[in-house]
């Protein structure tokens, strides 16, 4: 008899600093996570039009270019609405209302146990 092998759940990290970016992957596929990444709002957009097997929008909220991370998470909110989405920021605090209908925040620094514990829970 042999296993059935499920895909592992997609997340895309946007986050404009490399080198938070690059952390917040490696954390996220150390989970057992398939992670793309994306540097700003406009490309996670492009992204998320050319994929249909995002699970999670795990972003920064401040961010430069056309959008910042809570406009994203509205956006996707509104045009992928299965997709979940995590926020996080070191910088701006965010209450629950200020977020998307069931979008989560995580401050700045997060673990590795935090992020994986948020997507564990999301992708059940």
């Amino acid at each position: 008899m042999s296993g059935l092998v499920l895909p592992r759940p997609v997340i895309l990290v946007v986050e404009d600093e490399p080198l938070l970016r690059m952390h917040a992957v490696d954390m996220i596929e150390a989970a057992g996570f398939v992670v793309l990444e994306a540097a700003n709002a406009d490309h996670a957009i492009a992204i998320l039009e050319s994929r249909n097997d995002i699970r999670v929008v795990f972003t920064d909220i401040q961010m430069p270019g056309s959008m910042d991370g809570l406009k994203l998470a509205q956006a996707v909110r509104g045009r992928w609405p299965p997709i979940e989405i995590i926020t996080t920021s070191g910088h701006v605090h965010v209450n629950e209302p200020d977020l998307p209908v069931r979008a989560r925040f995580l401050p700045k620094p997060y673990s590795a146990a935090q992020i994986e514990q948020a997507l564990a829970e999301l992708t059940r």
